[in-house]
């Protein structure tokens, strides 16, 4: 008797549903359809998408797309993680920005999305010891995108950056996962120094528009840095700063302020030395 091998295909619900939007794009807008091939339905995963996304992106007379897939695929490949972190990322965007309708948006059209996505694989060359690689990708990364995020930087997962213009991230900072950024914030050092001068951003944290951390201080899990503030002190957890200097002016306003993405200090939540 001879046994009929089948073979079993892994459920992705979220491939599935980015190839599906895909699809009803491409007849609605058939002009759109190279594009939308190219970037999602010529793919069988998410990875493969990123990977040719990513490359198509960052390629010049430099460096060649090709070299760049290899690169990004021998990425994905060696770090399975890196994948995992582009999906929360995707996830976090389509939850919390009210622009993002479809999973299709980020990989398509969001930069601070693909900037990530990037500095991911930059990262991985750090740690691998591939300086120079990572360098070329953090260079391409904020001339395309107008994002400089050091490779030797460490991002969690669950990160959002919306609009993303002007976002300068430093080597030794940490961003912690399920935190919310928008654009021109600066995560800079103070100084000359080697060491780690940069900031730790714990979970959770919404830090505003044109908001400027500066030094190896620490910012607590699930608070709120106001638009246009410049924190040059550590920040209590589930707390509100705002101003220049930055200064406690409240609580975070919610349990999760990177998610809710309430950014308005009402006029009442000041604190009694204000």
């Amino acid at each position: 008797m001879v046994e009929t091998q089948h073979t079993v295909t892994a459920l992705d619900p979220v491939w599935d549903q980015i190839t599906s939007e895909a699809q009803d794009a491409v007849a609605t807008q058939p002009l759109m359809g190279g594009l939308i091939h190219a970037c999602v339905l010529h793919h069988k995963s998410i990875e493969k998408a990123l990977s040719y996304r990513i490359a198509a992106k960052l390629c010049s007379n430099e460096m060649s797309m090709m070299v760049l897939r290899e690169i990004v695929d021998d990425a994905f490949e060696q770090s399975p993680a890196i994948v995992e972190a582009a999906r929360a990322d995707l996830m976090a965007i389509y939850d919390r920005d009210p622009a993002c309708h479809r999973l299709l948006q980020p990989i398509l059209y969001f930069k601070g999305y693909q900037a990530v996505q990037a500095y991911r694989v930059a990262h991985w060359l750090w740690q691998e010891g591939q300086q120079d690689l990572a360098y070329f990708i953090q260079m391409r990364t904020s001339e395309i995108f107008g994002i400089d995020i050091h490779p030797g930087a460490k991002l969690g997962q669950g990160i959002m950056i919306d609009h993303a213009h002007s976002i300068v991230i430093g080597e030794t900072a940490v961003v912690g996962n399920n935190v919310s950024m928008l654009h021109s914030v600066t995560l800079g050092g103070t100084g000359k120094e080697e060491e780690d001068r940069h900031p730790k951003i714990a979970d959770g944290v919404l830090i505003g528009a044109g908001a400027k951390v500066l030094g190896n201080i620490k910012v607590g899990r699930c608070s709120r840095i106001a638009a246009g503030s410049v924190v040059l002190q550590e920040v209590p957890e589930c707390t509100t700063v705002a101003g220049v200097p930055a200064k406690i002016v409240g609580e975070a306003g919610c349990d999760q302020p990177a998610v809710n993405m309430d950014q308005v200090v009402p006029c009442g939540n000041r604190s009694p030395e204000d």
